[in-house]
């Protein structure tokens, strides 16, 4: 089922989700539904899956001389997609990049989860390799989520890139893509960030989630800015409860938030990180509450592969 079709049927009421990184090249499925299996009591209607990128390695040769080499340290996606709709009974959400694909293994990758019976991606540029400084696309791959959507949107319509052959058959996924309250790092101004995520909705993207963020405040501005914008599909919140005291530098560092003053003061006063934890699930659960009084869709919680802390606030509300 489309994520879209889950908050029609939902009526009103707020849903639980939350999102998982698969686990690391060597570990099984079992390490990654005994994260899973806490949160399932609350019903998730979906779960979504990120994907990495390659990473670069050196390794010495006998000649002294270093030969450079790719790996990918949780790969996956896909297959971890559909040993989760099979064991759980839930829809996945598989996070699609445009870093390290060509359009060609876009497409392929699009058809498997098709075969599978995976309704939905999340469509986004993704992030530049971290020994790079900027993004750098595949050779024949996207640069911008602008064009992974419609690349997506274009299969949809049985649209493929051998187009010499017409096919009647498309896909018919249902395409999310990523917003900014606090707009994307690399955007010149909100302005700016706001008219490229209108024209991902215009291109065909049905619903938005966020990158996390611990001010309300902010969520409820970039929702007015982007319905003032013409952006009027579901903007859906996503959360991340704080669970050590490294994180109040961390997520800064990583995913360009702001911490609030009266966070980070709580966090700092803590001694020890299991203090900090049970901050951030009370800083959470307060979070949760207001944006459910706001009315959103849905709390999408991004879970870094730890549920503690998730559970804790979701036993409080749903």
């Amino acid at each position: 089922m489309k994520v879209t079709e889950h908050f029609q049927n939902a009526n009103g009421n707020t849903l639980f989700t939350f999102e998982i990184l698969p686990p690391l090249k060597g570990e099984n499925m079992k390490t990654l539904f005994s994260h899973i299996d806490p949160l399932m009591e609350f019903k998730p209607p979906f779960i979504d899956v990120t994907y990495h990128r390659e990473e670069y390695i050196y390794k010495q040769r006998e000649n002294g001389l270093l030969e450079k080499r790719s790996t990918r340290k949780r790969p996956g996606t896909v297959g971890i997609c559909a040993a989760i709709q099979n064991h759980y009974k839930v829809d996945t959400v598989p996070h699609l990049i445009c870093g390290g694909f060509s359009k060609e293994e876009t497409e392929n990758a699009l058809i498997d989860l098709h075969f599978l019976g995976i309704d939905n991606v999340l469509a986004l540029r993704g992030d530049c390799v971290k020994s790079e400084q900027r993004f750098v696309p595949e050779p024949d791959g996207h640069t911008y989520a602008t064009e992974l959507i419609g690349q997506v949107v274009n299969m949809n319509k049985g649209c493929y890139l051998d187009d010499e052959q017409a096919y009647h058959n498309g896909t018919d996924f249902c395409i999310g893509v990523a917003g900014y309250p606090e707009k994307h790092f690399e955007a010149p101004n909100i302005t700016s960030d706001l008219r490229w995520l209108k024209k991902k909705v215009e291109l065909g993207a049905e619903y938005i989630v966020t990158q996390m963020f611990f001010e309300n405040q902010r969520y409820f501005d970039f929702v007015n800015r982007c319905r003032a914008e013409g952006i009027n599909v579901p903007i859906i919140p996503g959360l991340k409860p704080m669970t050590t005291k490294t994180q109040l530098t961390l997520l800064p560092s990583l995913f360009h938030v702001e911490i609030p003053c009266a966070l980070a003061d709580a966090i700092e006063s803590c001694a020890d990180n299991k203090a900090a934890a049970q901050v951030g699930v009370e800083w959470a659960i307060q979070q949760s509450k207001e944006l459910m009084e706001f009315g959103v869709p849905c709390l999408h919680f991004y879970s870094m592969g730890k549920s503690e802390s998730v559970r804790k606030v979701a036993k409080q509300l749903f």
